[in-house]
């Protein structure tokens, strides 16, 4: 639970302290969005790597081995003083927070069963949402008072005492320990890379030069690539049958759709405060409580609605359309808002992601055979890491692409979208701004709901509740203690 939460908590704090990052080590555009980019692009990368390495060589040293280099990373985001520097701690910090997310999962699907394992994923979603809540806040009023440095040595800190705590978790494999899939591992993680290096260069080097049509092109055949090699090898790092059974793919499209919808704006919106308001670090810090408190306080009321017997699907469904619905009403954004204008969009958000955190794992988890739990895992949270890296991505090379468009200079533009509105035309900057926020949020909103009906229509089909894991035989919305009764 302490690395689920300590890993929440440096990818939102980490977006609270870009602005005074910038300024302190005088960058902005693609180097400034790395620092948070960096470290959800290696999670994302790795979890599925380390999510069957977990299976193959053991859930705890995973673990272990992840609170060493998320500990280390973080000592040395602390230290540097270049940017392209921080930007490498980042990205290494990235791959232990992997480690610790992806066998952590499986360590709770293995150590739980039935109404149990329902609980111990709604306390996993339940300390997500802690980590986010607290992480602005809190890195907020550490950045104000001490630096920015002191955020990355509190995560440190955390990242020792899982280690301390790791040596009480018992291990688990699995039974059999064929040869590594390092050919599936290294293209996914080269595809992804590529992938996300062309989005965050874009606005800068502009859409249309050979470095990004190449770079982005590259990395989509090797997507394409990694999914032959995982057709043929023995044991592949993903094993296809996930991709193929239709509940789990519902549950996984459900965590990918409340994570493109919450992302940007927990990234983005404090250097809009920041920057267009005047606001202080301390104070965008606490108004992004009104996205993340709700994630603190939800997780355990869809888990316990389940448990109850309320449909997960329906619940699922109400939770991506409150993520529609608050992305859409972000259009009320203006340099003047108050707190309380921003009330209503930032709660729908945080309340739907919440919800999600709440119900997505542990159903996602309980289609699949132990066997695979570290597989499983590592797929549900790539799929969430992803989301987040390639939306942070995107979101940020939309701002700056929009703004490079009304300004014409994409230098200005970047600089921009770091929070620097300084100057005489201050004004006129902040409603190029506010208006490249307005057609973003809109295109969230657009494809969180095009997702909303896909999971929808997964979960109604007959897709998947035919194929036959050990647990494909319960229907998506039963209860724990309904499957544990059919088991027996």
């Amino acid at each position: 639970m302490l690395g689920v939460l300590v890993v929440a908590m440096s990818i939102s704090g980490t977006a609270v302290a870009v602005p005074s990052i910038g300024v302190q080590l005088e960058a902005s555009g693609a180097p400034l969005h790395w620092v948070v980019a960096g470290y959800n692009l290696t999670f994302a990368a790795f979890t599925l790597v380390c999510g069957s390495l977990s299976d193959l060589f053991g859930r705890r040293l995973l673990f272990v081995i992840g609170a060493i280099v998320f500990s280390l990373g973080n000592v040395a985001s602390a230290v540097t003083g270049d940017i392209l520097l921080l930007d490498a701690a980042r990205l290494f910090t990235g791959v232990g927070g992997a480690a610790i997310m992806a066998s952590g999962g499986a360590l709770l699907a293995t150590a739980f069963d039935g109404a149990a394992r329902t609980r111990a994923f709604a306390a996993m979603g339940t300390m997500a949402g802690v980590g986010i809540a607290i992480g602005p806040t809190l890195s907020g009023l550490l950045v104000g008072a001490v630096g920015w440095r002191a955020a990355f040595l509190t995560f440190a800190v955390v990242g020792l005492l899982i280690l301390v705590g790791s040596v009480f978790i018992p291990e688990s494999r699995a039974s059999q320990r064929p040869r590594v899939d390092w050919g599936g591992a290294v293209t996914f993680v080269l595809s992804l890379t590529l992938v996300m290096y062309a989005v965050i260069e874009a606005p800068e080097s502009g859409w249309g030069t050979p470095k990004v049509i190449g770079t982005l092109t590259f990395g989509l055949a090797l997507m394409v690539f990694f999914f032959v090699i995982e057709r043929r090898v023995a044991r592949p790092v993903l094993d296809l049958s996930l991709v193929r059974n239709g509940r789990f793919m519902a549950w996984c499209l459900a965590t990918l759709t409340t994570s493109i919808g919450f992302l940007g704006v927990l990234v983005f919106l404090p250097t809009y405060l920041q920057g267009v308001q005047g606001a202080s670090v301390q104070t965008a810090g606490l108004m992004m409580l009104m996205l993340t408190a709700p994630v603190l306080v939800t997780p355990p009321l869809g888990g316990w609605l389940v448990t109850r017997g309320v449909s997960a699907r329906g619940l699922i469904i109400i939770a991506l359309l409150f993520v529609t619905g608050g992305n859409a009403l972000l259009t009320v954004l203006h340099p003047e808002i108050t707190p309380l204008g921003l009330l209503v969009p930032l709660v729908l958000i945080g309340a739907g992601m919440g919800l999600s955190f709440g119900i997505t794992d542990g159903q996602a988890m309980s289609i699949v055979e132990s066997q695979k739990a570290g597989m499983a895992a590592g797929f549900l949270n790539t799929l969430r890491g992803g989301a987040e890296a390639l939306v942070i991505a995107v979101f940020g090379s939309a701002l700056t692409s929009i703004v490079a468009a009304r300004v014409g200079s994409s230098e200005i533009a970047a600089r921009v979208a770091a929070g620097d509105l300084g100057g005489s035309e201050s004004e006129v900057l902040a409603d190029h701004f506010t208006a490249a926020w307005d057609s973003t949020s809109l295109g969230v909103a657009a494809l969180s709901l095009i997702a909303t009906v896909g999971v929808f229509a997964l979960l109604s089909g007959k897709r998947g509740a035919e194929e036959g894991t050990p647990r494909a035989s319960r229907r998506d919305d039963a209860t724990p203690e309904e499957t544990v009764a059919g088991e027996r």
